[in-house]
């Protein structure tokens, strides 16, 4: 038996190494396992589920027409991005949607595919439109970074053992579909509230600070606009950074300004302001 799981480990591993992309952008190396088109597809599923439950309510508004307008610059600086980096073969097959969900929570989240949905709970915290960018650009890296995919992919390799990584890859889509749920919380509140890790996330704030940048958004807002979440989330529970699947406040505005100055190339070259 542990001779057996020893080979079916190296298999896996040997196999990793040669289902392995590259993140646009930052060039780390991901898991590939899963289609991603898949991912896409039962993603779409979902979102269409969502949208036409019952409980959710989905508003044309003033707002809602701003949303719409901040995520279709977004999408546009994203294709200009990927285009012209050898990535477009990455979001071939995007049904982008932007929605806005009458909601108090505080969230927003993007599916695989583009599918993207902002809580009216959020707007207050957003506060204007680069505030809507930061969000939404930061929701949206996730889907261009293929992070479900990702987590998928590492949810199958751990249980290669047990056959799914065979299911998985073989195509076969109830076992992709079942990878699906476990790796991006697919279902009831669980899409809602993704199991980001923090590289994942520390990766979604550099990608989403360079989207904004080229979308004509000044990238230097995103630090206050975190500085806002962080206000809006004291007095709740939040668990210590090394037990939690998101990154502390003051990582990831660290971490911001750090990037600052290689986004706000992007957004000098796209407005022709001169360099700060």
């Amino acid at each position: 038996m542990k001779a057996l799981n020893l080979t079916v480990i190296a298999a896996a591993a040997m196999f990793s190494i040669s289902s392995c992309s590259t993140v646009p952008l930052t060039g780390r190396s991901r898991l590939s396992l899963i289609s991603e088109s898949e991912m896409r597809g039962a993603a779409s599923l979902e979102y269409s589920k969502f949208i036409k439950s019952p409980s959710t309510k989905v508003l044309n508004n003033a707002d809602a027409q701003r949303v719409k307008r901040v995520g279709q610059r977004i999408q546009a600086a994203i294709t200009k991005y990927m285009n012209a980096n050898g990535y477009a073969s990455q979001i071939q097959g995007f049904a982008w949607e932007f929605n806005l969900i009458d909601s108090k929570e505080v969230n927003a989240w993007c599916m695989p595919g583009g599918k993207v949905a902002v809580y009216t709970g959020l707007l207050p915290v957003a506060k204007d439109d680069a505030g809507l960018a930061t969000v939404m650009g930061h929701e949206i890296a996730h889907a261009i970074a293929q992070h479900s995919s990702e987590r998928a992919s590492q949810a199958a390799l751990a249980q290669a053992g047990g056959g799914i990584l065979s299911a998985a890859t073989g195509g076969k889509s109830s076992g992709t579909q079942e990878l699906i749920s476990q790796a991006y919380g697919l279902g009831a509140q669980g899409f809602v509230l993704l199991p980001n890790s923090r590289k994942q996330e520390l990766e979604a704030d550099n990608l989403g600070l360079t989207f904004m940048a080229i979308a004509g958004y000044d990238p230097a807002t995103a630090v206050s606009f975190w500085q806002r979440m962080a206000a809006a989330s004291r007095g709740s529970q939040k668990p210590a950074e090394f037990f939690s699947t998101h990154p502390a406040d003051e990582t990831r505005i660290a971490q911001i300004q750090r990037l600052l100055p290689q986004a706000q190339k992007y957004y000098n070259s796209t407005t022709g302001k001169p360099i700060r």
